[in-house]
Protein backbone atom coordinates (compact mmCIF):
# COMPACT_ATOMS: atom_id res chain seq x y z
CA UNK A 1 0.00 0.00 0.00
CA UNK A 2 0.62 3.69 -0.62
CA UNK A 3 -0.37 7.08 -0.64
CA UNK A 4 -1.75 8.42 -4.03
CA UNK A 5 0.28 11.44 -5.76
CA UNK A 6 -1.35 14.00 -7.03
CA UNK A 7 -1.58 13.00 -10.35
CA UNK A 8 -3.14 9.70 -9.29
CA UNK A 9 -5.67 11.69 -7.29
CA UNK A 10 -6.77 13.77 -10.53
CA UNK A 11 -7.85 16.86 -8.60
CA UNK A 12 -10.17 19.41 -10.50
CA UNK A 13 -8.84 22.65 -11.10
CA UNK A 14 -10.69 25.66 -9.56
CA UNK A 15 -12.17 26.71 -12.71
CA UNK A 16 -13.23 23.20 -13.55
CA UNK A 17 -14.55 22.65 -10.20
CA UNK A 18 -16.68 26.12 -11.10
CA UNK A 19 -17.77 24.47 -13.65
CA UNK A 20 -18.83 20.93 -12.02
CA UNK A 21 -22.61 20.13 -11.35
CA UNK A 22 -22.85 20.94 -7.08
CA UNK A 23 -25.56 18.91 -4.66
CA UNK A 24 -28.22 21.02 -3.48
CA UNK A 25 -27.29 22.10 -0.48
CA UNK A 26 -26.17 25.35 1.34
CA UNK A 27 -24.32 26.02 4.47
CA UNK A 28 -25.29 28.46 6.30
CA UNK A 29 -23.26 29.94 9.20
CA UNK A 30 -25.12 31.47 11.68
CA UNK A 31 -22.45 34.54 13.69
CA UNK A 32 -19.81 31.97 13.28
CA UNK A 33 -16.95 33.43 15.62
CA UNK A 34 -13.94 31.55 14.58
CA UNK A 35 -12.01 32.26 11.37
CA UNK A 36 -10.66 28.79 11.61
CA UNK A 37 -13.84 27.42 11.91
CA UNK A 38 -14.95 29.34 8.73
CA UNK A 39 -11.80 28.46 6.73
CA UNK A 40 -12.37 24.45 7.66
CA UNK A 41 -16.22 24.69 6.24
CA UNK A 42 -14.92 26.15 3.38
CA UNK A 43 -12.68 23.45 2.67
CA UNK A 44 -15.06 20.49 4.00
CA UNK A 45 -17.81 22.57 1.20
CA UNK A 46 -15.39 22.03 -1.48
CA UNK A 47 -14.51 18.44 -0.40
CA UNK A 48 -18.47 17.85 -0.97
CA UNK A 49 -18.84 20.15 -3.87
CA UNK A 50 -21.60 22.05 -1.95
CA UNK A 51 -23.38 24.63 -3.75
CA UNK A 52 -22.57 27.83 -1.50
CA UNK A 53 -21.34 28.97 1.98
CA UNK A 54 -24.04 31.79 3.41
CA UNK A 55 -21.63 34.39 6.25
CA UNK A 56 -24.29 36.15 8.15
CA UNK A 57 -23.78 38.39 11.01
CA UNK A 58 -19.95 38.42 12.68
CA UNK A 59 -18.98 35.27 10.91
CA UNK A 60 -15.64 36.19 9.02
CA UNK A 61 -15.34 36.61 5.24
CA UNK A 62 -12.60 36.16 2.68
CA UNK A 63 -9.49 37.24 2.93
CA UNK A 64 -8.20 36.75 6.04
CA UNK A 65 -5.22 35.20 7.23
CA UNK A 66 -7.28 32.65 9.15
CA UNK A 67 -9.54 31.72 7.24
CA UNK A 68 -6.88 31.39 4.02
CA UNK A 69 -4.54 29.41 6.22
CA UNK A 70 -7.35 26.34 7.12
CA UNK A 71 -9.25 26.76 3.94
CA UNK A 72 -6.70 25.77 1.96
CA UNK A 73 -7.39 27.88 -1.40
CA UNK A 74 -11.11 26.57 -1.52
CA UNK A 75 -12.58 30.32 -0.93
CA UNK A 76 -11.82 30.63 -4.51
CA UNK A 77 -13.82 27.30 -5.27
CA UNK A 78 -16.70 27.46 -3.27
CA UNK A 79 -19.20 30.40 -3.91
CA UNK A 80 -20.04 32.04 -1.02
CA UNK A 81 -22.56 35.18 -0.04
CA UNK A 82 -22.42 37.85 2.94
CA UNK A 83 -25.80 38.39 4.27
CA UNK A 84 -26.00 41.26 7.69
CA UNK A 85 -28.13 38.69 9.31
CA UNK A 86 -29.18 35.27 9.08
CA UNK A 87 -32.72 35.61 8.80
CA UNK A 88 -31.88 38.03 5.63
CA UNK A 89 -30.09 34.56 4.35
CA UNK A 90 -32.60 32.48 5.45
CA UNK A 91 -35.88 33.66 3.65
CA UNK A 92 -33.84 34.55 0.17
CA UNK A 93 -33.04 30.57 0.58
CA UNK A 94 -36.83 29.87 1.45
CA UNK A 95 -38.10 31.86 -1.19
CA UNK A 96 -35.77 30.10 -3.08
CA UNK A 97 -37.39 26.42 -1.75
CA UNK A 98 -35.20 25.44 0.36
CA UNK A 99 -35.92 23.18 2.42
CA UNK A 100 -34.12 25.06 6.24
CA UNK A 101 -32.84 22.79 8.70
CA UNK A 102 -30.98 23.98 11.75
CA UNK A 103 -28.25 21.15 13.59
CA UNK A 104 -29.29 21.69 16.81
CA UNK A 105 -30.11 20.44 19.98
CA UNK A 106 -34.07 21.67 20.17
CA UNK A 107 -37.28 19.54 21.77
CA UNK A 108 -38.08 19.01 17.94
CA UNK A 109 -34.79 17.67 16.87
CA UNK A 110 -34.58 14.35 14.96
CA UNK A 111 -31.37 12.29 14.96
CA UNK A 112 -29.70 12.62 11.88
CA UNK A 113 -29.73 8.95 10.74
CA UNK A 114 -33.45 9.19 11.46
CA UNK A 115 -33.77 12.14 8.82
CA UNK A 116 -35.39 11.64 5.49
CA UNK A 117 -33.66 13.30 2.87
CA UNK A 118 -35.78 13.97 -0.28
CA UNK A 119 -34.90 13.64 -3.61
CA UNK A 120 -34.06 16.58 -5.66
CA UNK A 121 -35.20 18.79 -2.40
CA UNK A 122 -32.69 22.21 -1.85
CA UNK A 123 -31.69 22.29 1.32
CA UNK A 124 -29.96 25.15 3.44
CA UNK A 125 -27.95 23.88 6.67
CA UNK A 126 -27.88 25.89 9.50
CA UNK A 127 -24.56 26.29 11.89
CA UNK A 128 -24.65 28.17 14.89
CA UNK A 129 -22.37 29.79 16.97
CA UNK A 130 -20.25 28.15 18.90
CA UNK A 131 -21.41 29.30 22.32
CA UNK A 132 -24.89 30.20 21.53
CA UNK A 133 -25.82 27.55 18.33
CA UNK A 134 -28.48 28.79 16.51
CA UNK A 135 -30.43 31.84 17.11
CA UNK A 136 -33.92 31.36 18.47
CA UNK A 137 -35.19 33.97 15.64
CA UNK A 138 -33.18 31.29 13.10
CA UNK A 139 -34.55 28.60 14.69
CA UNK A 140 -37.90 29.65 14.42
CA UNK A 141 -38.22 30.00 10.53
CA UNK A 142 -36.23 26.69 10.39
CA UNK A 143 -38.62 23.98 8.60
CA UNK A 144 -36.67 21.31 10.64
CA UNK A 145 -33.66 20.57 13.08
CA UNK A 146 -31.47 17.68 12.92
CA UNK A 147 -28.64 16.75 15.80
CA UNK A 148 -26.02 14.55 15.59
CA UNK A 149 -26.11 11.52 18.10
CA UNK A 150 -23.24 11.81 20.56
CA UNK A 151 -21.82 9.49 23.60
CA UNK A 152 -19.87 10.88 26.05
CA UNK A 153 -19.61 13.11 28.12
CA UNK A 154 -20.09 16.09 25.84
CA UNK A 155 -22.87 17.51 24.23
CA UNK A 156 -21.73 18.96 21.25
CA UNK A 157 -19.08 19.37 18.58
CA UNK A 158 -16.77 21.98 17.21
CA UNK A 159 -19.33 23.55 14.56
CA UNK A 160 -16.75 22.85 11.40
CA UNK A 161 -16.83 19.04 12.79
CA UNK A 162 -20.61 18.91 12.84
CA UNK A 163 -20.70 20.35 9.68
CA UNK A 164 -18.55 18.04 7.87
CA UNK A 165 -20.60 15.06 9.71
CA UNK A 166 -23.95 16.71 8.57
CA UNK A 167 -22.76 17.49 4.98
CA UNK A 168 -21.35 14.20 4.80
CA UNK A 169 -24.83 12.83 5.78
CA UNK A 170 -26.75 13.92 3.23
CA UNK A 171 -24.69 13.18 0.72
CA UNK A 172 -24.49 9.84 1.23
CA UNK A 173 -28.49 10.21 1.03
CA UNK A 174 -28.61 11.99 -1.82
CA UNK A 175 -26.15 9.92 -4.10
CA UNK A 176 -27.65 6.76 -2.57
CA UNK A 177 -31.62 8.15 -3.59
CA UNK A 178 -29.61 9.41 -7.18
CA UNK A 179 -28.14 5.67 -7.29
CA UNK A 180 -31.69 4.05 -6.81
CA UNK A 181 -33.34 6.21 -9.15
CA UNK A 182 -31.23 5.45 -11.72
CA UNK A 183 -31.97 1.31 -11.22
CA UNK A 184 -35.13 1.79 -11.96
Amino acid sequence: MRKLSMEELNRLTVADFKNTRKFPLTLVLDNVRSLHNVGAAFRTCDAFAVEKVWLCGITGRPPQREITKTALGSTESVVWEYAPTTLEALQQLKAAGYQLVAVEQTTGSVPLPAFTVTPNQPYALVMGNEVFGVDDEVLALCDAAVEIPQFGTKHSLNVSVAAGVVLWHFIGKMTANALSETAQ
